[in-house]
C-alpha cells in the first residue's frame, strides 16, 4: 500500500473510531523524505488523494493543497521521537473533556487508572494553551522537559505519534479510552495502579514515564 493509501486509510479509521468530529484533526505520516500531510480543513472520513500535501522535511510544502495548520505540532514530535514515522492529533471529545480539566500530574494529565494507556502511550502531559495554528504549539513540545509519545493541548485536544501509521492510531484509540475512563471516575476515590507495577508495565512495553 502507498503512503497516500495508508494515510487515507488512516482518516477513515479515526472517523470511524469516532475521534475526528467534523472536519476536525489532523494526519501524517514521513515517507522518506517526504512529510504526507492532510489538508487544511479536510474531513478524514472523506479523504482524496488530492487532499494531501507533501513537504519536506522542515516543512516546506513540495507538492498538493495548503497542509494543516497544525505543521509546526508535526515537526516537533517527529524531532522529539526520531524513530517515530506518523503523527495524529483529534479533538476527541474525551480528550478535549480532560484537557479543560487540572492536570494528575506535572508528568501526566492522565492517572495510571488501567494498564493499557501504559501500554500503548505513558505517560501524557498537559501542554500549556496555544491558539490553534500558533507555531508556539511546536516550540511547546520541544521545551517540555518530559519524554512522552503523546500529549493533551490545553483546552484543545490530543496528539501522539507512532513508529507507524498504525500504531499511533491505536494509541490515540487507547488515549481517548483512557481519557473516557478519567473523565467518568472524576472526583471519586480512585484506586490508581500501584507505582512499581506502572514502572513494570511501561519498561516491558518501551513507554515513556517519569516518577
Amino acid at each position: 500500500m502507498s503512503a497516500e493509501a495508508r494515510l487515507i486509510a488512516a482518516g477513515r479509521a479515526l472517523v470511524e473510531a469516532g475521534l475526528s468530529p467534523g472536519s476536525s484533526g489532523n494526519v501524517s505520516l514521513r515517507d522518506g523524505d517526504r512529510i504526507l500531510m492532510t489538508g487544511t480543513g479536510t474531513r478524514l472520513g472523506l479523504l482524496e488523494p488530492t487532499d494531501i500535501a507533501v513537504l519536506d522535511g522542515e516543512g516546506n510544502q513540495l507538492s498538493g493543497p495548503k497542509p494543516s495548520k497544525e505543521v509546526a505540532l508535526h515537526l516537533a514530535l517527529y524531532a522529539k521521537n526520531p524513530d517515530h514515522r506518523a503523527v495524529v492529533h483529534v479533538h476527541s471529545p474525551f480528550a478535549v473533556a480532560v484537557s479543560c480539566l487540572a492536570p494528575w500530574s506535572e508528568h501526566s494529565a492522565i492517572p495510571p487508572l488501567t494498564p493499557y494507556s501504559l501500554m500503548r502511550v505513558g505517560q501524557v502531559p498537559l501542554l500549556p494553551f496555544a491558539a490553534p495554528g500558533d507555531p508556539a504549539m511546536g516550540r511547546l513540545i520541544t521545551d517540555s522537559a518530559f519524554p512522552f509519545r503523546g500529549a493533551l493541548l490545553a483546552n484543545h485536544g490530543a496528539v501522539v505519534s507512532g513508529e507507524d501509521i498504525e500504531r499511533a492510531i491505536d494509541s490515540m484509540v487507547e488515549f481517548e479510552e483512557a481519557c473516557r475512563i478519567t473523565v467518568l471516575t472524576d472526583g471519586a476515590d480512585r484506586r490508581l495502579i500501584a507505582p512499581d507495577q506502572v514502572r513494570a508495565i511501561t519498561g516491558q512495553w518501551g513507554m515513556p514515564w517519569s516518577d
